[in-house]
C-alpha cells in the first residue's frame, strides 16, 4: 500500500473519533434521542455514535417509500449508481478507515472490501441500463395463435434489506445497489455492530443524486425497527443476511411476502493427493484467515487425503506464521480482530472443546481481547462442535479423509450447503465433486468463496433460501415479471 495513502488512512481513523451520525427516512435526517456508541474491537476507543429511531420513524419511512413518485428511468438509475461508484473511488481511503475502525478488520481487508463495493456499483449501473425480457411466439402448438408474448421486469413496491456486521460496506452494496438498479425503493437496517459505514454509504448515494424516497436507513430496538419492517404487509421483499436462528424467525413472521435469506456456511476445502501442494496451502490460509475468518464462505473445514496429510500440515503451519495478527490500522497486519471480545472468547472455547475431544492445537489460538491468533488444529473429530456448526473466526480445523468419496461425504454431513472447494489436478475428481457436493458453489482449485460481483451466489439447506448476491440475479429478487401479448 502506498505510503501516502496509508498516511491519509491513519489520519482519517483518528478523525473518526468524534463521528456523530443519524438515521434517514427518505432523505430526512432523524435526530433520535437514544445514542448507540460504536467502539473499536481492537482498543475500545469510540469510533462514533449513531442516534437510533422509534416505531413511528419506521412507519414514516415505509409511508414515504410508498408515496406516489415517478419511476426512475433506466438512465437515471445508471447515472446515480455510476456517480456513486466514482464518489466511492474518490473516498476509498475514508471508507476503508471507517470499516477497519468499527469492525476491527485489517486495513488491507477494508481496502479490498471497498474495491468490491465499487465493482457492485459498476455492475449495477450497467444493469440499470438494460431491459431484460423475452419474446415468445404463440404459434408453436396446435392450440396456438398468431400472437407474441413479451416479458418485462417491473420493480416491486418496497424492499427491506437487513445486513450483517462482517462486511459493513459490501453486504450493504450487494442489497441496495441491485434494488436501485431494478427501480425498487429500499429501507436498510444495518447491523448495530457496524452501522457507521452503512450510514455513510447512504449519504453517498443521496449525494450521487438518488431521489430521497428511494432509500432509508434505520437502526433502533428490534421491536421498533426490524420486527416492524419484517411484519408490515406493505413490504414486498425482505432480504436478510445473518444467523440461522434469526433468519428462520424472519421466515416465520414475514407473512405473505418474498423472503430471501443467507444464513451462513460451513464450507469445506478438499485437498487430494494429486493436488499441487503449494496451491493447496495458499488456498487454505487465504480461505480460513482472510477477513479474520468472518465470512460465510470462509474455509471452515480442511479435508486432506491421508497420504499427504502430514506434509500439508507442516507446510500449512509455516504459511500461517506469515499471517500477522495485530493492530488493524497497521498495513503489515493481515488478520485483525473478530467483531468483539465475546466472539473471540466463544472461538477460544471451541478450540478448548475440540482439544478435549482429541484434537491437537498445533499453531496459534492465543487470545488478547478481540484478537485471536490464526489457529490450526489437527485430528479434529468429525463430531466436534467447531466442524459441525459454523465457527466464525480464524480457525483452521484439519481432518484426514481416505479418498474423494469420503471427503464428499464429510463435506455434505453438516446442516449447511453454501460453498465448497476442491484442490486437484484430476478432471474426473473435479467432475465428481461438482456433481455430488450439496452446495450452492463448488470451486475447483480456488477458495470456496471465489466469485465476481455479478455471478449468482446462494446456498441450500440451512445456508438459506434463494439467490442473495450477484447483481443480475439479485435484481430479479427486487422485481417481478410482467407479460403482455399482442396480435402478430
Amino acid at each position: 500500500m502506498p505510503a501516502i495513502l496509508m498516511s491519509l488512512i491513519l489520519q482519517l481513523m483518528e478523525q473518526d473519533n468524534n463521528l456523530s451520525l443519524h438515521c434517514y427516512a427518505a432523505g430526512k435526517m432523524i435526530r433520535g434521542e437514544e445514542l448507540l456508541t460504536i467502539r473499536s474491537p481492537y482498543d475500545r476507543r469510540i469510533v462514533g455514535t449513531l442516534s437510533t429511531v422509534k416505531k413511528e420513524d419506521t412507519l414514516a419511512a415505509i409511508a414515504a417509500a410508498l408515496a406516489p413518485n415517478a419511476l426512475m428511468s433506466h438512465f437515471e438509475r445508471y447515472q446515480v449508481l455510476n456517480k456513486a461508484q466514482t464518489l466511492l473511488g474518490e473516498r476509498k481511503g475514508e471508507f476503508a478507515a471507517l470499516i477497519s475502525a468499527e469492525s476491527g478488520l485489517s486495513i488491507r481487508e477494508a481496502m479490498y472490501e471497498t474495491g468490491r463495493a465499487m465493482d457492485v456499483l459498476m455492475f449495477a449501473a450497467i444493469a440499470g441500463l438494460q431491459e431484460p425480457g423475452q419474446v415468445l411466439s404463440c404459434d408453436v402448438s396446435p392450440q396456438g395463435k398468431t400472437r407474441k408474448i413479451y416479458t418485462v421486469q417491473e420493480p416491486v413496491s418496497l424492499a427491506v434489506a437487513i445486513t450483517p456486521f462482517n462486511h459493513p460496506l459490501n453486504q450493504v452494496a450487494h442489497k441496495v445497489a441491485p434494488a436501485l438498479a431494478a427501480g425498487t425503493p429500499v429501507i436498510l437496517k444495518p447491523s448495530e455492530k457496524t452501522p457507521l459505514t452503512a450510514i455513510r454509504f447512504v449519504e453517498l448515494l443521496y449525494e450521487a443524486g438518488l431521489p430521497p424516497h428511494m432509500l432509508s436507513v434505520l437502526l433502533g430496538p428490534t421491536h421498533e425497527v426490524a420486527e416492524v419492517l419484517v411484519a408490515d404487509p406493505r413490504v414486498a421483499v425482505v432480504s436478510f443476511t445473518g444467523s440461522v436462528s434469526v433468519g428462520k424467525r424472519i421466515a416465520q413472521t414475514a407473512g405473505y411476502k418474498k423472503v430471501i435469506l443467507e444464513l451462513g456456511g460451513n464450507d469445506p476445502l478438499i485437498i487430494l493427493e494429486d493436488a499441487e501442494l503449494e496451491l493447496a496451502v495458499t488456498l487454505a490460509a487465504e480461505g480460513a484467515f482472510r477477513n479474520s475468518g468472518q465470512r460465510c464462505t470462509a474455509v471452515k473445514r480442511i479435508l486432506v487425503q491421508e497420504s499427504i496429510h502430514n506434509e500439508f500440515v507442516s507446510r500449512f503451519i509455516e504459511k500461517t506464521k506469515t499471517y500477522t495478527c495485530g493492530n488493524p490500522a497497521d498495513p503489515a497486519t493481515i488478520v485483525g480482530t473478530v467483531i468483539d471480545e465475546a466472539a473471540a472468547i466463544h472461538l477460544e472455547r471451541l478450540i478448548e472443546k475440540a482439544v478435549a475431544q482429541g484434537a491437537n492445537l498445533v499453531q496459534g489460538g492465543a487470545r488478547q481481547g478481540a484478537l485471536l491468533q490464526p489457529a490450526i488444529l489437527t485430528q479434529v473429530p468429525r463430531h466436534a462442535e467447531m466442524v459441525v456448526q459454523e465457527a466464525f473466526g480464524p480457525l483452521a480445523p484439519i481432518m484426514a479423509v481416505t479418498h474423494l468419496e469420503d471427503a464428499v461425504s464429510v463435506a455434505n454431513s453438516t446442516a449447511y450447503g453454501l460453498s465448497s472447494g476442491l484442490v486437484t489436478n484430476n478432471l474426473e475428481h473435479a467432475m465428481y465433486a461438482i456433481k455430488h457436493i450439496k452446495a450452492g458453489t463448488v470451486n475447483i482449485n480456488e477458495v470456496p468463496g471465489y466469485r465476481i460481483e455479478h455471478s449468482p451466489f446462494g446456498g441450500i439447506k440451512d445456508s438459506g433460501l434463494g439467490i442473495k448476491e450477484g447483481v443480475t440475479e439479485a435484481m430479479k429478487t427486487f422485481s417481478f415479471t410482467k407479460t403482455y401479448s399482442l396480435p402478430w
